[in-house]
């Protein structure tokens, strides 16, 4: 198989990512297979030209020692890979090379398989100078989204460990993933390998003597590894009287900081900085050493512990999900929470005797041993050749059509199943779907969940062209219509705001304005707004911004509704206009206001013909039932439930002629 690995660092640099890709590199040259690797080259150039190695130029980042910032465009690179013929690109960062990569495999045909190895979400504060906390929000959306991105648009997905797996599945990625540890070269790591002579140079060259325990900490000098915490560690170190030492191996851009930091606690002969120093030359570093420490709990998988392991060194680590399989207590290392049980925890290795030293140095090879680099190549060929199998069956884009606000894509399977799917234009632009593109079953499944966002998305915007919406209303339809899951509602409410489709504030401010136009009271404003989910405060501030006066509406309902109101009896009359005021909307001070406000006098000078009217409509109704005084009474009684006077009331039954008297 012919495979290109993609990666923004690889030797000489020295760190996690580097390393993983050499040894990956090495094992599948080991197996036959023929590997390019497609890299930055560093500031400082290489040694030795290695035909096999593509180096990209670019601009080192000098708060990300040993990384270089490329272009993710590189044409004469591109012709070049185009030339090697690969089979699979491998990539091991998600920017500048990782985008090249990606750009490579959709071009060229061929399937991609990504290694998420750096939790960007703990590097924010290199973007974030002036640590400010929206910033720092912003900055872990953005890596959250981006990740999803990159996730999404590969073949296969490796995660070097369960805790980085988590990471990619909070962040939203749906594909398969698979956790693969990056391999070691044990037999490389082995203390055998490295002569005691070498190992007595390296201890006499930081003045380390043989009776004083030597502790080392190998990787990048930065502010994600937490250095800082160890060297507070090493003050207590000392206060204790303890005969030991901190050796830092590596270089990037906290050095002068932390030597700094070193000076100011007069650490200067107690912690040590040994500067970068070549790959070849690691394993005897660890060799030199007692044991390994590290703070950092940014890891994704902790490679250069495994390196200590397999130097036969116990670990001292602050408690990490990636370090459970690694880290056991009093028999593989120890955990400390802070800089003061560091020294406590050192003190406690220190008191251990001889043979509990050997039997812990004994139980750290054999906890190295399942990272075997030849177990990390069967389980990377796994993922090879499934990538390679399922991008084979992929589906491929065949015509494309514009559909209103969205995109009919038209695909092909390789058994000629043809099926089509609505996607969205920031999917579509996003993704660079065009003719000949190959999506994979996943992706396809993912895409037709989408779709019934899609669909119920256009449906909402029918819904809104005939009437405007509330937010509640637009949500409430959705939940009640669709089967679309919260998170993809959520999303479709958001974009409707963002594009105006739905706005409250403006739906409130023509609600309220329509309701007073139609002499609506605020009280049932209020109560129609909240039920369509408008806030009270907003109904309120957008009221408050209304110069139509309450009392004013109010008076004109009232002399509006006031000549409908017949054939009652004043106080009947008053009784009922104060319930309509009421039911719409008016409260009970601006109601009296109104009631004191208006002239009855004329109804008063009709209450007698009005009864008239009542008492003889009544004997009408019941003398088909009553007769004589039992009528008379029924009659009597209705005149008084509508609220006419008990004298008037007699007066007109006395007028008026009776049956069976």
């Amino acid at each position: 198989m012919r495979i290109g690995l993609f990666s923004d660092t690889y030797l000489p640099e020295i760190n996690g990512v580097a390393s993983s890709v050499h040894i990956l590199r090495e094992q599948l040259i080991k197996n036959g297979h023929t590997v390019y690797v497609i890299t930055t080259k560093p500031e400082g150039g290489v040694d030795d030209e290695d035909p096999y190695v593509i180096r990209l130029s670019g601009i080192e980042l000098k708060k990300l020692y040993g990384y270089v910032l490329t272009s993710p465009i590189h044409i004469s690179a591109y012709n070049r890979i185009k030339e090697c013929n690969l089979d699979l690109v491998h990539a091991h960062t998600e920017f500048s090379v990782g985008i090249f990569a990606r750009i490579v495999a959709k071009l060229q045909g061929l399937p991609l398989v990504s290694t998420y190895h750096t939790t960007y979400e703990d590097y924010t504060h290199y973007v974030n100078i002036i640590h400010s906390d929206a910033i720092d929000k912003i900055a872990k959306r953005a890596v959250a989204s981006l990740s999803r991105l990159y996730g999404d648009s590969s073949t296969e997905m490796i995660a070097p460990s369960q805790k980085t797996k988590d990471m990619l599945i909070r962040y939203g990625i749906t594909k398969s993933i698979y956790v693969v540890p990056t391999g070691l070269d044990l037999d490389r790591f082995n203390p055998k390998n490295t002569s005691k002579d070498i190992a007595k140079r390296i201890r006499s060259d930081f003045n380390v003597k043989d009776d004083e325990v030597l502790v080392t900490f190998v990787g990048r000098i930065a502010q994600e590894k937490s250095i800082d915490f160890v060297i507070d560690g090493f003050s207590y170190v000392k206060k204790m009287g303890l005969p030991c030492k901190l050796l830092i191996v590596g270089s990037g851009p906290d050095v002068e900081i932390l030597q700094e930091q070193a000076k100011k606690l007069g650490l200067e002969d107690t912690v040590l900085f040994a500067g970068k120093k070549p790959a070849k030359d690691i394993p005897s570093f660890y060799h030199a050493s007692d044991c390994f420490v590290s703070a950092s709990i940014t890891e994704t998988q902790g490679m250069t512990y495994v390196e200590a392991l397999a130097s036969g060194l116990p670990l001292f680590a602050r408690p990490d999900d990636v370090l459970e399989e690694l880290v056991v207590e009093g028999e593989t290392g120890f955990y400390f929470k802070t800089p003061e049980e560091l020294a406590l925890k050192i003190k406690e290795y220190m008191d251990l005797s001889d043979e509990a030293k050997k039997q812990m140095a004994v139980r750290a090879l054999t906890k190295a041993k399942p990272y075997d680099s030849q177990e990390f190549y069967r389980k990377i060929m796994h993922v090879y050749e499934s990538a390679i199998a399922n991008y084979s069956n992929m589906y491929v884009i065949e015509q494309i059509k514009p559909k209103n606000d969205f995109i009919q894509i038209y695909l092909d399977s390789p058994n000629s199943e043809s099926i089509k799917i609505l996607v969205s234009l920031e999917r579509y632009f996003n993704c660079g779907y065009r003719k000949g593109f190959k999506l994979t079953h996943e992706e396809i499944a993912s895409l037709q969940k989408e779709e019934e966002g899609v669909k119920a998305y256009q449906s909402c915007m029918r819904k809104i062209t005939v009437k405007d919406r509330t937010r509640k209303e637009i949500y409430d339809w959705l939940t009640q219509n669709t089967k679309c899951e919260i998170y993809v509602i959520n999303k479709i409410v958001e974009k409707l705001e963002e594009h105006g489709f739905i706005n409250d504030l403006k739906y409130t401010k023509n609600a309220v304005y329509t309701m007073k136009l139609t002499l609506t009271g605020e009280n049932k404003i209020v109560r129609t707004l909240k039920k369509k989910g408008i806030p009270v405060d907003m109904i309120e501030e957008v009221m408050s911004e209304n110069d139509d006066s309450e009392l004013s509406n109010a008076c004109k309902w009232a002399e509006k509704i006031k000549p409908t109101i017949k054939e009652k009896s004043v106080k009947m009359k008053k009784k009922i206009l104060r319930e309509k005021l009421m039911i719409q909307g008016f409260n009970e001070s601006v109601i009296s206001d109104v009631m004191s406000s208006i002239s009855f006098s004329e109804d008063e000078r009709q209450e007698i013909d009005n009864l008239r009217k009542v008492a003889a409509k009544a004997k009408k109704r019941y003398e088909r039932k009553y007769s004589g005084f039992k009528l008379r009474n029924t009659v009597y009684r209705y005149c008084a439930t509508m609220g006419f006077e008990m004298e008037d009331i007699y007066v007109i039954l006395d007028e008026m002629e009776w049956k069976d008297e």
